[in-house]
């Protein structure tokens, strides 16, 4: 496998840094809840050069590049804080590319592509995390056909409380249909019957629960079949795999320590550069990992196993990254407002963003290991 990159995708990446430069004390990263109006902003201006449909067929508006192309856009924009890749853009949008109507494309695609809106995804529920195929948030069809009334409970959602549209998974089968009986709809924040409540975070952040009491939601607004969702959500997720877990984050939080512990003058002490030393062969395993995920889409493989693993090195080493600080740093490290306490407490929302650790690695026991029937 080549896991470098070649001059024009190299070119790419200095724009990429250069356009970045404007943006190097937002820090949407961590603190998007608090500087969202900025971020909203960036995202306008990337959409300007058409990077928010970076990926996309030409067709829709898009600029038609690969996968490689993405990576370096996202793994850029994580390395330099400034937010998250936009959901909207990515797993919305690609989903009404693949299998919304001619009408839904008409009246989605253009607005995600310009960033004027902008979705947060309704999937986990508070008794259906990771599992999704046992959600309970039901969607019931009218009389008449024409619409669907959602009642129920969605929970853990990220940036709710800014976005524009949710992107709702719901169930319309029975309960015991699992997975066979669930579809997506997209539903305007602002349509009565959605109650939006905070759920803080130790960051200073916060996720949110999302209740639906009876909300109508047109036919026109379900993409894909009645029942349909599942495959929808997986094939969405693949697309995504690549840019998931951009290991740029972990090298900064690196970076961004090690300078930290050189202006509290420890970065001679030989304890703490044998452990700073180890951690740093971590962050390059984890740039290893991504470029390997990378380098299976690429290839069109599958990169489940892959993704999963890169899941689990990620959380780990930006977690050891944080806990490594406060060992050596003591005191001064805690002190709130401080990076190091910063990452600490985000550092800890990792194991359960994205999929929790535990199935990422029942899903490398199983697919790798053979493990588990």
């Amino acid at each position: 496998m080549n896991y470098g990159f070649n001059s024009e995708e190299l070119a790419f990446r200095d724009e990429v840094r250069e356009f970045l430069a404007d943006y190097a004390d937002l820090d949407g990263f961590y603190c998007q809840g608090h500087r969202w109006p900025e971020v909203r902003s960036m995202f306008s201006a990337m959409a300007q050069k058409n990077w928010l449909a970076l990926t996309w067929p030409t067709e829709f508006g898009g600029l038609g590049k690969g996968p490689v192309h993405e990576y370096i856009l996202w793994n850029e924009v994580a390395y330099a804080r400034a937010a998250r890749n936009p959901l909207a853009a990515g797993i919305v949008a690609k989903s009404i590319i693949r299998y919304g109507t001619a009408a839904q494309r008409a009246t989605w695609l253009e607005r995600i592509r310009t960033g004027d809106i902008h979705f947060s995804l309704c999937y986990s529920e508070p008794e259906a995390g990771s599992d999704l195929a046992g959600l309970r948030l039901k969607a019931t069809l009218s009389d008449d056909g024409t619409c669907y009334e959602l009642n129920g409970q969605k929970c853990w959602q990220s940036y709710a409380q800014d976005m524009d549209f949710l992107w709702v998974l719901a169930r319309t089968g029975t309960q015991d249909s699992r997975g066979r009986g669930l579809s997506l709809f997209i539903c305007d924040k602002a349509a009565n019957g959605v109650r939006v409540a905070p759920l803080p975070t130790l960051d200073g952040d916060q996720l949110n629960e999302v209740f639906f009491d009876g909300v109508r939601v047109s036919v026109e607004q379900r993409i894909g079949d009645e029942n349909g969702a599942w495959s929808i959500i997986g094939e969405a997720l693949a697309d995504e795999r690549h840019i998931q877990f951009p290991p740029g984050r972990v090298r900064r939080d690196l970076e961004d320590l090690v300078a930290w512990l050189n202006d509290h003058d420890l970065g001679h002490d030989p304890m703490v550069r044998e452990r700073m030393a180890d951690l740093a062969a971590r962050v390059l395993e984890t740039e290893m990992l991504g470029r390997k995920v990378l380098a299976t889409m690429v290839a069109g493989g599958n990169a489940t196993v892959d993704a999963a693993m890169n899941k689990i090195i990620h959380t780990t080493v930006c977690q050891d990254i944080a806990r490594a600080v406060l060992d050596l740093g003591g005191p001064e490290a805690l002190v709130t407002g401080n990076r190091p306490e910063l990452i600490w407490r985000q550092s800890l929302t990792e194991t359960i963003g994205g999929g929790t650790s535990e199935i990422m690695r029942s899903v490398v026991s199983r697919q790798l290991l053979g493990l588990g029937g």
